[in-house]
């Protein structure tokens, strides 16, 4: 899975959005706002360009005190949320 073009991480009124820019972004009419763990999340998936749940779980064991299997839970959702609105792709 990567992160679609067009998509970046940005501070709005304090708050962590996932904005779009250019033309990979037209029919993206809206903002994404990320709690800090997933703004966390969004990094690391940038930084890995390839990435999976197994490997944004592990990274967030590595960072946070939770368990491997609240971690899959909890990444997999938020990756089921950013491919329901588009921002990654397969």
């Amino acid at each position: 899975m990567k992160i679609k073009n067009g998509f970046v991480l940005r501070q709005v009124c304090g708050e962590n959005v996932i904005v779009g820019e250019g033309l990979g972004a037209v029919n993206f009419g809206k903002l994404l706002a990320l709690n800090e763990t997933a703004a966390w999340l969004w990094k690391q998936a940038l930084e890995l360009g390839d990435f999976d749940v197994e490997k944004l779980s592990e990274r967030l064991c590595e960072e946070y005190d939770v368990t491997a299997e609240q971690a899959q839970n909890d990444v997999a959702a938020i990756l089921q949320q950013w491919q329901e609105v588009g921002v990654v792709e397969p």
